[in-house]
């Protein structure tokens, strides 16, 4: 059999960028296969924020973090909660995940160029004791350069090794089918797709010009997840995270389709945990689109209230930035997919981030001169303009005018005042004394405990109404699509296994589609920045392990 090389990695996404680092660096040759066209190279990652899971690092010790693998494996298996016999590789590639983020990950990273910023982030606080889900400790660490900060220095060794004569680069050509030829995957095959001059991110075509087919010693699939593809988001909705919504925002763009599932199934790969899924609860409308149905998160500190559809208070420890996904439950069953935040202008000051490389120009361009307008009064510039643009901010001087301006941002005007003011005037009340029975209050006060939250991300408790802390600002927040925790099972060399549980000889996968390792090391819930973290991971691993098979 002729092959094209000796190896093809489908996806250029991050997972797919480290594979073919690895897969070259061993002197492997590499067919790089997209069907996005160059300009989208790096994927998904591009656009995230930059956060990634460290355990026990130089930023957490400066910062008087006292982190350690033990506390994190408590705090991942206590999220995960593994309870299924098709689990045994997610809680192997768990172990083995939280072990590598408090090893050689950041040293890693380190020599490669990459660097964060000092003050360590909490999320997912959790808030159901020591062995329940959420960080004991804060560990989100901000690349400097967010997203294209931690594609770079793998896009770096690719395109070096592409000047070298080791990688080919096919963009635009979808893969339609996985060549599994004498019960081993040989090749791929597919379509190729008219070129495409679109900006980074944005919807290209589907017209296809032509068709192709490679050869290859074995096959990575790194194609990603399928937060785009809503009838598959709802399809495989479960049914403990309440009724599938009928309205989603998007977190991705629109090639985040999950086809390369579906096509490496019929190849005889295993797909399990499906059903697991992550989804934001606090997602916004983006004013100035790049993707389809295009949305934002906002990244909250704790203090805002939080509301329901018609004004009750969610319940407790359904705060902002504590669990996700246990209040998307909450929220669907509702019966409505809509929530608030209530807050004051020195909440928003000093607590709101938005998600994403291109709402956080300062960090993205390493800019320390843009970074230092973040210590000044008032919002960042990027939630200035939500607040000036975006269509789910309202902004007045008193409760009752703003609840009726939120009324007039839904279809009827559910929120009725009293309640809403019942809601606010008891939550004030409690701030009267330093001890208080409102376990959100107590959070926010445990919060500013760490100084990086006191310095920068949460502000000083206070009244809603006082005027000082004013304007009042309400938010509407959207559920916002963003990773499937599922995917292609693999062992801890990343070979996918066919149903039985044997490897499909010469396949292999990485990154969202592979659940970020093992067909989902999160089991079914995040600690937060694990999603790139577990494609470097993956994709070392796939890219090693594949390096070694075709020796």
């Amino acid at each position: 059999m002729s092959v094209d090389a000796d190896v093809i990695v489908v996806g250029a996404g991050l997972a797919g960028l480290v594979a073919t680092a690895e897969l070259t660096d061993a002197g492997r040759t590499v067919v790089l296969v997209d069907q996005e066209p160059e300009q989208s190279l790096g994927g998904q990652a591009f656009w995230s924020f930059g956060g990634l899971f460290l355990v026990d690092s130089p930023e957490q010790r400066r910062m008087r973090i006292n982190d350690s693998p033990e506390l994190a494996l408590q705090d991942w298996m206590g999220t995960a909660g593994f309870d299924r016999d098709e689990d045994h590789w997610p809680r192997q590639w768990a172990e083995a995940y939280v072990d590598f983020a408090g090893g050689e990950k950041r040293a890693w990273l380190h020599e490669q160029g990459m660097r964060w910023c000092p003050i360590v982030g909490w999320a997912e606080r959790g808030g159901y004791g020591a062995i329940g889900h959420g960080n004991s400790v804060p560990r989100f660490h901000i690349t400097w350069g967010t997203g294209p900060g931690v594609v770079e220095p793998f896009e770096r060794r690719v395109r070096a090794a592409a000047e070298r004569g080791l990688v080919r680069f096919h963009f635009r050509h979808r893969v339609d089918e996985l060549v599994v030829e004498d019960g081993a995957a040989q090749g791929v095959r597919g379509r190729v797709l008219e070129p495409s001059d679109v900006d980074r991110g944005r919807r290209s075509s589907r017209v296809e010009v032509g068709e192709f087919e490679l050869r290859a010693q074995a096959v990575v699939v790194t194609s990603g997840g399928i937060g785009a593809n809503h009838d598959l988001v709802r399809r495989n909705w479960p049914e403990r995270l309440g009724p599938a919504p009928k309205r989603m925002l998007s977190g991705v763009p629109d090639h985040v389709d999950g086809r390369m599932l579906e096509i490496t199934r019929d190849a005889g790969g295993n797909v399990i945990n499906p059903d697991r899924m992550w989804h934001y609860t606090e997602g916004i409308t983006n004013y100035d689109p790049i993707w389809s149905n295009h949305g934002i998160r906002i990244l909250p500190g704790p203090s805002s209230l939080w509301l329901d559809a018609t004004g009750n208070r969610l319940p407790v420890p359904l705060f902002p930035g504590f669990d996700t996904l246990g209040t998307l439950a909450h929220i669907t069953r509702t019966g409505h997919e809509h929530t608030w935040f209530v807050l004051t202008s020195k909440i928003v000051e000093k607590e709101f981030a938005l998600s994403g490389s291109e709402q956080n120009p300062d960090l993205t361009g390493k800019d320390l001169k843009l970074l230092s307008t973040r210590v000044r009064s008032g919002p960042a510039a990027p939630v200035q303009a939500f607040l000036d643009k975006g269509e789910d901010f309202v902004v007045e001087d008193s409760l009752e005018a703003l609840v009726r301006s939120m009324n007039r941002l839904t279809d009827e005007p559910l929120l009725d005042f009293d309640r809403v003011r019942r809601e606010v005037s008891a939550r004030d009340r409690e701030l009267a004394n330093t001890f208080t029975k409102d376990l959100q209050i107590a959070a926010i006060r445990n919060a500013r405990t760490y100084l990086g939250d006191k310095l920068i991300r949460v502000a000083s408790p206070h009244r809603l109404l006082d005027p000082d802390a004013g304007p009042l600002i309400g938010v509407k927040l959207n559920l916002l699509t963003r990773k499937t925790l599922g995917g292609l099972e693999t062992d801890l060399d990343a070979r996918v296994l066919q149903p039985g549980g044997e490897p499909l000889p010469g396949l292999y996968a990485a990154g969202e589609v592979a659940g970020f390792g093992g067909g989902g090391m999160h089991g079914y819930r995040s600690l937060e920045g694990t999603f790139l973290g577990g494609c470097l991971f993956s994709g070392r691993v796939a890219g090693r392990a594949a390096a070694a098979a075709t020796a």
